[in-house]
C-alpha cells in the first residue's frame, strides 16, 4: 500500500536530499524508499524508475538554482549582476552538491516534464539577459554563456573536489576570476564577418 501523502514531488525531494548527502550517482530507488519509510515498489506509482527520478531531480535543482539567481540579480546590471549571478551559482553548488550535479550532468529527461518546467527556460533568460547588459548579441551571447558556465562550473567542481590546496584562499581567486570575466565581457572581441565557426 502506498503511504498516504506520497507524491511525485515528495519522492523527487527525497531523492534530491539523498543526492546531496551521498552524491547523485549513489541515488537508488531503495535509498529513496528507505528515506520515505516505504517499500521500493511504492515509488513506482509516482516515478517510472531511477532515470525518471534523476530527471526530476535535475528539473527541481534547475528551478531552485534559477530562483536564487533571479533573486540575487534583480535590479542589478553589469559587473554587479555578473558577481551576484556567479555567487548565487556557487552558493547553490556548495549548499546542494548532489542537486547541482544533476543540473550539469547529461540526464535524459521526459520531454513532457521539460515542457512544463520553468527552471531551464528561466535560466537561459537570466543568462542572456545579464549578458545583454554588456551589449552582446548572437553569436557572441552563446559564446559568452558557454564561457561563464565553463568558468563557474569548473571552479565549483574543482573546489568541491578539494582541488585548490594552494595557500592563497580560493575566495580571492574566485573574486579575481570574476574581475577577469567582467573585463572580457566589457571588451568582447568582435566576431569576424562571415565566421561560421
Amino acid at each position: 500500500m502506498v503511504r498516504a501523502g506520497l507524491t511525485a514531488e515528495r519522492v523527487t525531494l527525497a531523492g534530491a536530499e539523498v543526492a546531496d548527502e551521498v552524491g547523485l550517482d549513489q541515488v537508488t530507488m531503495s535509498r529513496v524508499a528507505r528515506r520515505l519509510g516505504v517499500k521500493d515498489a511504492s515509488l513506482y506509482t509516482h516515478v517510472r524508475g531511477l532515470a525518471d527520478l534523476r530527471g526530476r531531480i535535475a528539473l527541481l535543482a534547475a528551478d531552485e538554482k534559477t530562483v536564487r539567481i533571479a533573486e540575487a540579480t534583480a535590479g542589478r546590471s553589469g559587473k554587479d549582476a555578473l558577481v551576484a549571478f556567479a555567487n548565487a551559482w556557487r552558493e547553490y553548488a556548495r549548499a546542494h552538491p548532489g542537486r547541482y550535479t544533476a543540473t550539469q550532468a547529461p540526464i535524459e529527461i521526459d520531454p513532457e516534464l521539460v515542457a512544463r518546467a520553468a527552471g531551464p527556460r528561466r535560466a537561459v533568460e537570466l543568462s542572456y539577459g545579464m549578458l545583454r547588459g554588456y551589449g552582446l548579441a548572437e553569436p557572441d551571447l552563446t559564446d559568452a554563456v558557454r564561457l561563464l558556465r565553463s568558468t563557474f562550473h569548473g571552479f565549483v567542481a574543482l573546489e568541491a573536489a578539494g582541488g585548490f590546496a594552494h595557500a592563497r584562499p580560493a575566495q580571492r581567486s574566485w573574486e579575481r576570476a570574476l574581475d577577469a570575466l567582467h573585463a572580457v565581457l566589457a571588451h568582447w572581441p568582435p566576431s569576424l564577418e562571415g565566421d561560421s565557426r
